[in-house]
């Protein structure tokens, strides 16, 4: 599947701003099943723009502009061709061993309630760990609803659970606890994802996470969908939570009362349009 992404972000200031840094993490890379045949950054106000790697191999590009302005914004446009591998992900970029993908952290720290969630559900696995996840996943699909509007990007694993609602942010941090108790490595990946359904700009990317299992390597589950990655999902960042692979973190000086915009289109490309 051929597959392009728009993204635009849209900051704005009461009073204005004298300088701005941010950390991007907008740009995919190519993997077994996923090429970029095009992607590019653009800025509406004079600044910089530095491509980087971070430690969990993302390709990030740091932001700096300065000069008063009471409105900023960027654009990402850019091309992805994806197939279908049943949720396993090879050849991307690795730093770390999976072990490092058992860290506990203020986001996906586990409770009671996610502990117990997590071995009944493994209680009921008959094949291994990839019988486990999946077990997980189906449980948790149905344990949780998707709301909008139900938590921000500070609500915890714990108390997303606990709701019993959020978005896929917050059942991605949920399934990685969940999947940690069991002692499995599980990672958040932050990206996108194609729907059919949905021609409107979304107000977000998606998330969903990879465990690691055995031979197989690292396996994705969408914990928001209830299913395994296909080739409608075109993934960007890695991290042991959201923040670490966050779309875009940073600060300013001077400003107040800054309000964010962010529109994003996912959709096929004319072409693959024409083929189907």
């Amino acid at each position: 599947m051929r597959i392009r992404i728009h993204h635009e972000t849209a900051y704005t200031y009461d009073r204005p701003a004298q300088s701005v840094i941010q950390i991007l993490r907008l740009t995919p890379r190519d993997h077994e099943g996923q090429y970029v045949r095009r992607w590019r950054i653009d800025l509406d106000h004079g600044g910089v723009l530095r491509q980087r790697e971070d430690a969990f191999g993302n390709i990030i590009h740091v932001l700096s502009a300065s000069g008063e302005f009471t409105s900023f914004s960027l654009s990402v446009d850019g091309e992805v061709e994806t197939q279908d591998t049943a949720g396993i992900v090879r050849g991307a970029t690795e730093h770390f061993p999976p072990a490092l993908y058992l860290r506990e952290t203020a986001l996906t720290k586990p409770d009671a309630a996610i502990i117990d969630f997590a071995r009944s559900a493994a209680g009921r696995a008959k094949n291994g760990p990839l019988d486990r996840l999946h077990k997980l996943l189906v449980d948790l699909h149905d344990h949780m609803a998707f709301e909008i509007g139900s938590t921000d990007a500070a609500t915890s694993a714990i108390d997303a659970f606990a709701r019993g609602r959020g978005v896929c942010q917050d059942l991605a941090h949920v399934f990685i606890a969940a999947a940690r108790v069991l002692g499995i490595p599980c990672r958040y990946v932050g990206g996108h994802l194609f729907r059919s359904d949905l021609t409107t700009p979304q107000e977000a990317g998606h998330a969903w996470v990879e465990a690691h299992v055995g031979e197989l390597g690292w396996v994705g589950f969408d914990p928001a969908n209830g299913i395994s990655p296909t080739d409608s999902y075109v993934r960007v960042a890695i991290g042991l939570d959201y923040l670490g692979a966050a779309p875009v973190r940073g600060a300013q000086v001077g400003g107040s009362d800054e309000k964010l915009a962010v529109a994003v289109t996912v959709d096929q490309t004319a072409q693959q349009q024409q083929q189907g």
